[in-house]
């Protein structure tokens, strides 16, 4: 079954709390995931961001959303228990307690900014709609203006020479901390018969080891014989290491062959490419920037 969103959790969390007992915050995730039957797989399942347990995410809203309703407070930190207004609630026995639910409480409409009933924005309304939390939601948006400019990337790099473009190689691998500065990095081979081979670039600023490097700016599927061309060029060349780039894709029979040779091959198709430009800050330029902040426990723990 899908993970409950953080609405879902709303009405069991209140429930447990329904003794009156203060309850570690802690001990009610693992109970609510217990009285869910949630398997391991689903409480290790991750946000986007790959910092926290969805599950736990989730039960963090509810109770952050329940407690600025008025609903539950926390006596310390780390722990809950249900308020007065809280147990009159449970006492009506609602079907289920969510967003709109908690918009009666003057508490609640403060702190979300819904002072007056009238002035409900779009953005508002479509917030108190989803079933995700803010963080996913947050998470969501970022993965997808990502993956637009990924698909924009990519087919602004398609619309350049192959010399640009073998040029924007060698500019990623130097931001990605191979080669040293620009000015030494990248070295141009043999174009009228370069055997398979566009360039060479160091692995390192001292230069210990050379990476060949072969950049096709192609739309169709970049197959085995071009790869295995490219690992002929490495042993004529008495090369170990070699990076093959292309805008397009590889074949499985490429991605099949380059992990039995000897000769080390990196392979990087169009998608990848885009996503270490974007990653290195090649080609793109930063436009906002937004810091996602918490409360810094350890900062206010006294001795």
């Amino acid at each position: 079954m899908p993970l409950p969103d953080y609405q879902a959790l709303m009405l069991p969390l209140l429930r447990l709390l329904a003794d009156q007992q203060v309850h570690r915050t802690r001990d009610a995730i693992e109970a609510l995931a217990g009285s869910f039957q949630l398997t391991p797989a689903e409480r290790q399942h991750l946000l986007p961001s790959g910092k926290q347990f969805t599950f736990d995410n989730r039960v963090g809203w509810a109770r952050t959303y329940l407690k600025k309703a008025g609903l539950i407070d926390s006596p310390q930190r780390g722990f809950l228990q249900i308020t007065t207004i809280g147990q009159e609630v449970l006492q009506q026995n609602p079907p289920k307690i969510d967003v709109s639910f908690l918009e009666q409480f003057d508490s609640f409409r403060e702190f979300r900014g819904l002072s007056d009933t009238n002035t409900v924005t779009p953005a508002i309304m479509n917030l108190t709609q989803t079933p995700n939390t803010p963080e996913e939601d947050l998470d969501a948006v970022y993965h997808q203006l990502r993956s637009a400019l990924r698909s924009d990337l990519l087919q602004t790099i398609k619309s350049c020479s192959p010399a640009f473009f073998e040029c924007l190689v060698v500019e990623l691998l130097v931001a990605m901390g191979y080669g040293g500065s620009r000015l030494e990095a990248g070295q141009a081979i043999g174009r009228n018969n370069d055997e398979g081979i566009d360039g060479i670039i160091k692995e390192d600023r001292l230069g210990l080891d050379i990476i060949y490097i072969q950049a096709k700016r192609w739309e169709s599927v970049v197959g085995r014989p071009e790869v295995q061309k490219f690992a002929g060029a490495l042993q004529g060349q008495q090369a170990r290491k070699g990076i093959f780039i292309t805008t397009s894709t590889f074949s499985k029979e490429a991605a099949d062959y380059v992990r039995k040779i000897e000769s080390k091959i990196i392979l990087i198709d169009g998608q990848t490419l885009a996503e270490y430009m974007i990653d290195n800050n090649v080609g793109v330029v930063v436009e906002a920037t937004y810091e996602l902040k918490r409360i810094d426990r350890d900062y206010f723990t006294e001795d």
